[in-house]
């Protein structure tokens, strides 16, 4: 059984945060759809499109804070004792003829003041049937559940589907809820509503795979079974990191500590340390989901633990 020791119990727990990320939507809409950045990458135009932002309870991004320290950290990230809003960067990456998607939001099935990808896509000029691939890093409701709209259409009609191996086995197990805990069952109905639209049009990769020449999959597993990152070659490469690091403000600063929604607690810190390690020895550039918009930067060694260096 996979451990699922920081997992809350039940999906309501998962959606706590909804009232008050519902509330973020009285804020300016500079708050929720940051202005679009833009960067060349080796063979690779990218620009970095916000899905909007999720309030996420302390208890999630800093399980294993004291009062004192998780106080702090709350101040960091502009939130409260109930929490904090966290971006969703999303890359769009044109290479060729391929207009490319790493991971799709929330879509209409995880918080109100995210789900923004579309309307943000259309301010750019790109329509939904314009995708031609789509990358999960994992399937939890934030990364994937911009797949489908309210009434079942999928919502990239002319996208291929990659996803890791291991994470597809995991989330469409038919055994899952016997096997798994409760506290993953919401979390595996979403995943299977998902992978489930376009499972005619789904490849399953592994870790190596190429999703176009020169864009590798690289395991960074821990956050779910089969967590995959990918590195784009080129300008001494690039790390899309997905929630492998969920946090540049607190995992930078305390890559000791846990995240609540790690599903295998252990490895995913392991994976988060062996990544930040890597990316401050080679000085690799990186593009977190969670982290302050753009979430483009570079990991600078500070004594044990790091600092990020927005590029």
């Amino acid at each position: 059984m996979v451990e699922a020791k920081t997992i809350l119990a039940t999906r309501r727990q998962l959606l706590a945060g909804a009232a008050a990320a519902t509330a973020l939507l009285a804020l300016p809409r500079q708050v929720l759809a940051a202005p679009f950045h833009k960067f060349n990458h080796g063979a690779f135009d990218i620009t970095v499109v916000s899905d909007g932002v999720l309030m996420l309870p302390p208890e999630i991004l800093l399980p294993d804070a004291n009062a004192e320290e998780r106080a702090d950290f709350l101040k960091r990230l502009g939130g409260d004792e109930k929490g904090a809003a966290v971006q969703a960067n999303i890359p769009l990456i044109r290479h060729g003829d391929d207009l490319i998607l790493v991971d799709n939001g929330c879509g209409p099935y995880f918080q109100a003041s995210a789900g923004r990808l579309a309307e943000n896509l259309g301010t750019l000029g790109v329509k939904p049937e314009e995708i031609t691939k789509i990358v999960f890093t994992h399937v939890h409701p934030d990364h994937s559940g911009g797949t489908t709209t309210p009434d079942g259409r999928v919502l990239f009609p002319n996208a291929h589907y990659y996803v890791g191996e291991a994470e597809a086995a995991f989330w469409t197990d038919p055994a899952f809820e016997t096997r798994q805990p409760s506290g993953l069952h919401g979390f595996a109905k979403g995943a299977q509503r998902d992978l489930g639209a376009v499972k005619d049009r789904l490849t399953l990769v592994k870790p190596g795979d190429e999703i176009v020449p020169s864009m590798a999959v690289l395991p960074t597993l821990g956050h779910t079974p089969g967590h995959l990152s990918l590195e784009l070659a080129g300008d001494g490469n690039l790390l899309v990191t997905g929630d492998a690091c969920t946090s540049d403000t607190i995992f930078f600063a305390r890559p000791d500590w846990h995240f609540g929604f790690d599903t295998d607690a252990e490895t995913a810190l392991k994976s988060r340390q062996m990544l930040l390690d890597r990316a401050a020895t080679e000085k690799i550039k990186m593009l977190g989901y969670h982290w302050t918009y753009p979430g483009v930067g570079y990991a600078e060694r500070a004594g044990a633990a790091y600092r990020f260096v927005p590029a």
